[in-house]
């Protein structure tokens, strides 16, 4: 009977210990905790500009649309001008909107009321914003609408998942609904994404 060196189990512990953290390096890390401003008021000259619509709860206004941009412009100190654009379909040509807001006085310039058509009013807040307004998040209150946002035409899916929860648990928005909006014609078709109106 052969009988084993005492010094080998040592050495092959001592082998494979160096090993380990190259495997855990393999492992996905954790996407970091996005924080954005929830509470405080909102800087409309900042938030002002092009904003690319990432995901949406679809409604009978946007239902299909692709390559969705709002893009806001101040023009008085609580007025502000829409320009929404989209596609019906990537190989349809590109249309858009025009829509005018007031921000409600005293609420810290994130309750909008909005006019679609010039006389159909509607309302909406905004939730929360990135703190470099990177991206925000846009609720309509008392109904199940939401809008993720941001200032690039792609998101991350780390972020864009942390984003939707956070709609979920701290907005009460029915996520299930929630889509994803094409802004790029290889995005149609996959899943999670809103399906266009056309092709």
């Amino acid at each position: 009977m052969r009988l084993i060196p005492a010094f080998l189990p040592a050495l092959l512990l001592s082998l494979t210990l160096p090993l380990a953290p190259a495997l855990a390096q393999d492992e996905p890390a954790p996407a970091p905790v996005v924080e954005g401003n929830a509470d405080g008021p909102v800087d409309l000259q900042r938030f002002m500009g092009r904003w690319y619509v990432i995901g949406r709860v679809p409604n009978h206004i946007e239902r299909g649309h692709v390559a969705s941009v709002n893009t806001y412009t101040l023009r008085e100190d609580d007025k502000v001008a829409i320009n929404y654009q989209f596609r019906e379909g990537f190989s349809q040509p590109a249309e858009e909107l025009s829509i005018r807001a007031k921000v409600d006085d005293d609420s810290g310039n994130r309750r909008w009321r909005t006019w679609f058509y010039k006389i159909v009013p509607t309302h909406s807040r905004i939730l929360e914003v990135a703190p470099d307004y990177s991206w925000a998040l846009i609720g309509y209150p008392g109904r199940e609408m939401a809008w993720i946002f941001a200032r690039q035409p792609d998101m991350d899916n780390a972020l864009y998942r942390q984003l939707a929860q956070r709609l979920r648990d701290d907005y009460d928005v029915n996520t299930d609904k929630l889509k994803r909006v094409p802004q790029h014609p290889e995005q149609v078709g996959r899943l999670g994404f809103e399906v266009p109106s056309k092709k």
